[in-house]
């Protein structure tokens, strides 16, 4: 019996000290989300199955915090609201589309990624900030999902001004 309590806290032990306490899932319960992949080193070398940065299961994954966490503002395939370019009674603008039809495609992933996470009240906008919910990676999932919307040109101009931005 002892020798069963040992062994037992003994694997205990071994998973806890073996585990990377840097990268924890998101719960239900708002937990806080950290990661440690940088946004500005991520690969953009085109996946086989998308011809994109990112892969079919990134596309998924991100898809469904979307649809938890921003197609009540953005539109359910991130279409918006048609009137997004005109403030709104308290002098806000609405979301704007991030399926390519607006200017997210302007911004770098690390940009993309750190209003995600920092919202948009650093910017004068009034998102909220999804970095104690979501981590990195399930950022960069929600960025793989609006835009796997982008049309081709959009994406490749996006693409032109990503890999320059990571030059500088």
């Amino acid at each position: 019996m002892i020798r069963t309590i040992t062994l037992t806290i003994c694997a205990a032990i071994t998973l806890v000290a073996c585990s990377d306490d840097t990268e924890q899932a998101t719960n239900n319960q708002g937990a806080k989300a950290t990661s440690n992949i940088d946004p500005k080193t991520v690969s953009l070398l085109a996946n086989p199955q998308t011809g994109r940065w990112y892969s079919p299961a990134q596309v998924d994954k991100g898809k469904q915090n979307f649809a938890q966490y921003c197609a009540g503002c953005h539109g359910v395939k991130a279409e918006s609201t048609p009137n997004w370019r005109t403030t709104d009674a308290t002098g806000n603008y609405p979301p704007p589309p991030l399926n390519g039809t607006a200017h997210a495609w302007h911004h770098p992933l690390a940009v993309l990624d750190m209003v995600i996470r920092d919202g948009g009240a650093p910017l004068g906008g009034v998102m909220p900030a999804w970095g104690q919910v979501l981590n990195t990676e399930q950022r960069l999932e929600l960025i793989a999902s609006f835009q796997s919307y982008w049309p081709d040109k959009t994406y490749d101009l996006w693409l032109e001004r990503e890999l320059s931005s990571r030059e500088e």
